[in-house]
C-alpha cells in the first residue's frame, strides 16, 4: 500500500510540476482532480463532482507513459544527454541544462545569437559542444557554464556537431558543404573535409575515436577517418545515430529507418515510419529499443528479436518533434514549445538485429466529438477518417471504422439503432455514410457554394442540419433533399473558433447559440412546411455549462465548467487540456479531442434515467 501511495504521488508531482510550483494550491484544484480514476489519490482526494474517465488514447485510465512536461516560451530545437543531465538548445540561442529525472532547470548557457541546432556532451560529462545558426561552434564548461572557446570555421549555419569519445576532437557539419575537425585543447582546425552537398549530420563512433560518419542532403552516408580519408562502404540516409556500442548505426532514407552494421555497411533492419517531417531516432542505452519520431508521434520498436516489432506509440506532442534522446527514460522536444519525459519498459532479451519491416498504426488530430449518454458512449473521428466509439464509463475503445472522410472535412456522427450514421461535408458536397451498408448512402450536391464548419445530425437520424453562411438548412438523410431552410438574424462569425459548434439539436428542433447574437431556434418537425420559430421556447439548458477559453489582448481566460444553478465555477481545464480541437459538453459529460489523437472524458455525476 505504501508503494502504491508513493508511486501515485510521484506521478502526480512530476506530471503537474510546473502548475504546482507556480501555485501550490493547484495540487488540490487542478492536479489531484485530473489524476486517473484508477489511482488511489483520485479515489481519496478528488471532489465527488468530477470523475476523470480517460486521458490516454485507446487505453484504460492510468498515469500514462508521459510523466513530465516542461514548457518553454518558444520551441526547443535539439537535445543531448549525459547520465542525469539533459541539455536543450533553444530557438533564441540559449542552452538549458535540465535534471533528467525531474526536468528542473539546473543552469542556462548563454552565448549563441541564433537558434541552437546541435548539441553533444563529452564522454566524461565535463563539457558540451554546440552548433548554431549563427555559424559558430562553441565548447562549454558544464561546471561553470562558461564558454571555453568559440570556433568560426564555417561560412554559414552549422547543422550538426559531435565530440570524439576520447574528448580530443570535435567535428562539425554545415550548410557550406564542409566537415571541420578541430582540436579540443587548442581550438585549431586540424582537417577540413570538403563535400559536394550540405552536411545534415555528423557523428563519431562511441567505440572508436578514429571513425566518423556523415550524412548529406544527397541522401548518402559516408565513413571517414580522423585524417579526413573516406573509408568503408557508402550507405543511404540523411540523418544518423550510433548504437551505444558502436556496432550499428541508423539512418533515415526512402521512407524508413534503416539499421546498418558499422563494419560491413549491410542493412540489417528496416522500419517503416509514416509521415514526412523531421525523422529523428535513437537507440536505447542497452541497444534493445529503437525510438523513431515522425511529425508529432514517437514509435518504439523492440529490436531484440529476429523480427523487430513495434511495441509502443507515444502520443502527446501537438506539433513536430525536433529531437529525441534516451537517458534512463526517453525525452523528446517539439515545436509545441515543450519537452516531454516518457517512461519506457524495456524488453529483457539480447539484441539481434534482423531484416524486417513493421509499419505502425497512424494517429491523427480529432475532427469531431459527440456524446450519447443514453448509449454510454462518446464518438470521435480523426483527420485520417477513422471513427471510434468510446465507453464513457471505462474510457476503452469499443469499435473503430475507417471512412473516406477527407482531412479537411467537417462532420458529425450518431449511433442510431445499432448503426453509425456519419455525415461530413467537403466543398459543395454533403456525404452521408451508413455503416450497415458499408458505403455512401448519399452524396448530395449543395444548393449553394457553401463552406461550413457546423454539422449536426438529429437524434432519430432523419435530418442533417448545417450552417451555410447565414442560413440553416435541413437535409433528409434518406433522399438527400433539402426539407427546410431558415435565415439567421445577425452576422455569424466563426473565425477563430475551430472547436466551437453553435448548433444544438433536440429531436427535430435546432438552436443556434453565439456569444455575440441572440439565441435563435426553429422546429423542423413538419416536412415540406416552413420551420416554426421557437420564440417562446427556451434552449434546453443543462445543469452544467462549458465556457470556452477567450483571449482579450494578452490575457487568456481558460476553459471552465460552470454550475448554472448556483453560478459557481466547478472546474478549470488544466493548461495541458486547454488546446482541444473539438469539444462537447452535455451538462453531465465533457468530451474533448486533441491534435495528438487523444480523447479526454470527464464525468460530472450520474443523471436520472428520465434525463437520458
Amino acid at each position: 500500500m505504501i508503494c502504491k501511495w508513493a508511486d501515485d504521488s510521484q506521478h502526480l508531482i512530476l506530471e503537474n510540476f510546473d502548475a504546482i510550483q507556480d501555485s501550490p494550491s493547484k495540487i488540490y484544484n487542478e492536479a489531484t482532480p485530473f489524476s486517473p480514476s484508477s489511482s488511489w489519490l483520485h479515489e481519496w482526494y478528488s471532489p465527488e463532482v468530477l470523475h476523470v474517465v480517460k486521458v490516454a488514447k485507446g487505453l484504460q485510465a492510468g498515469w500514462g507513459t508521459c510523466f513530465r512536461t516542461v514548457l518553454f516560451h518558444g520551441p526547443p530545437k535539439v537535445l543531448a544527454h549525459w547520465k542525469n543531465l539533459i541539455a536543450a538548445g533553444l530557438w533564441c540561442g540559449n542552452i538549458i541544462v535540465l535534471d533528467a529525472t525531474t526536468g528542473v532547470c539546473t543552469s542556462t548557457l548563454s552565448g549563441h545569437t541564433d537558434s541552437v541546432s546541435s548539441l553533444a556532451f563529452s564522454s566524461d560529462g565535463t563539457s558540451l559542444v554546440s552548433g548554431s545558426h549563427d555559424k559558430t561552434v562553441k565548447l562549454w564548461d558544464i561546471q561553470t557554464g562558461g564558454v571555453i572557446r568559440t570556433i568560426h570555421d564555417h561560412a554559414t549555419l552549422v547543422f550538426s556537431v559531435s565530440i570524439s569519445p576520447d574528448c580530443t576532437t570535435v567535428a562539425s557539419g554545415s550548410v557550406d558543404n564542409k566537415i571541420c575537425l578541430w582540436n579540443v585543447q587548442t581550438g585549431e582546425c586540424c582537417c577540413v573535409i570538403q563535400h559536394d552537398h550540405m552536411i545534415f549530420s555528423v557523428s563519431f563512433s562511441p567505440a572508436n575515436s578514429q571513425l566518423l560518419i556523415s550524412a548529406s542532403s544527397e541522401n548518402t552516408v559516408h565513413q571517414w577517418n580522423i585524417n579526413g580519408d573516406k573509408i568503408g562502404p557508402t550507405c543511404e540516409g540523411r540523418y544518423i545515430s550510433f548504437s551505444s556500442d558502436g556496432t550499428h548505426f541508423v539512418s533515415w532514407g526512402n521512407g524508413a529507418a534503416i539499421i546498418w552494421n558499422s563494419d560491413s555497411g549491410i542493412a540489417v533492419a528496416k522500419l517503416q515510419i509514416p509521415g514526412h517531417f523531421f525523422k529523428k531516432f535513437c537507440f536505447s542505452p542497452n541497444d534493445r529499443l529503437m525510438a523513431c519520431a515522425s511529425n508529432h508521434i514517437i514509435y518504439i520498436w523492440d529490436i531484440t528479436s529476429s523480427d523487430p516489432h513495434l511495441i509502443k506509440t507515444l502520443v502527446g506532442h501537438t506539433d513536430t518533434i525536433t529531437s529525441i534522446v534516451f537517458s534512463s527514460t526517453l525525452i523528446s522536444s517539439s515545436d509545441d514549445n515543450s519537452i516531454k519525459f516518457w517512461q519506457i519498459d524495456a524488453p529483457s532479451t539480447n539484441l539481434v538485429a534482423a531484416s524486417s519491416e513493421s509499419k505502425p498504426p497512424p494517429s491523427s488530430s480529432i475532427m469531431s466529438i459527440s456524446i450519447q449518454a443514453k448509449d454510454h458512449i462518446a464518438i470521435s473521428s480523426d483527420k485520417a477518417g477513422v471513427v471510434r466509439t468510446w465507453d464513457i464509463s471505462t474510457g476503452l475503445c469499443k469499435s473503430s471504422i475507417k471512412t473516406s472522410a477527407g482531412p479537411q472535412s467537417h462532420r458529425d456522427i450518431q449511433l442510431i439503432d445499432g448503426k453509425l450514421l456519419i455525415v461530413w461535408c467537403t466543398r459543395r458536397k454533403i456525404h452521408i455514410w451508413d455503416t450497415k451498408k458499408e458505403k455512401h448512402s448519399q452524396k448530395v450536391d449543395a444548393i449553394s457554394d457553401f463552406s461550413t464548419t457546423c454539422l449536426r445530425i438529429s437524434k432519430d437520424g432523419s435530418r442533417v442540419f448545417f450552417l451555410d453562411k447565414d442560413h440553416i438548412q435541413a437535409l433528409s438523410t434518406q433522399t438527400g433533399e433539402v426539407v427546410g431552410k431558415v435565415r439567421l438574424e445577425g452576422e455569424v462569425r466563426l473565425e477563430g473558433r475551430p472547436s466551437y459548434n453553435p448548433l444544438t439539436v433536440d429531436g427535430l428542433r435546432v438552436w443556434v447559440c453565439f456569444e455575440d447574437i441572440p439565441t435563435q431556434g426553429w422546429d423542423f418537425g413538419t416536412p415540406g412546411s416552413i420551420p416554426i420559430t421557437l420564440s417562446n421556447e427556451p434552449l434546453p439548458c443543462p445543469r452544467l455549462d462549458f465556457i470556452h477559453s477567450t483571449t482579450v489582448g494578452r490575457t487568456t481566460n481558460p476553459s471552465r465548467v460552470k454550475d448554472m444553478v448556483t453560478g459557481k465555477e466547478i472546474l478549470q481545464l488544466p493548461w495541458k487540456y486547454q488546446e482541444y480541437t473539438k469539444v462537447q459538453c452535455d451538462g453531465y459529460y465533457l468530451v474533448a479531442g486533441y491534435k495528438s489523437g487523444e480523447v479526454l472524458i470527464l464525468d460530472f455525476g450520474q443523471r436520472d434515467s428520465s434525463e437520458e
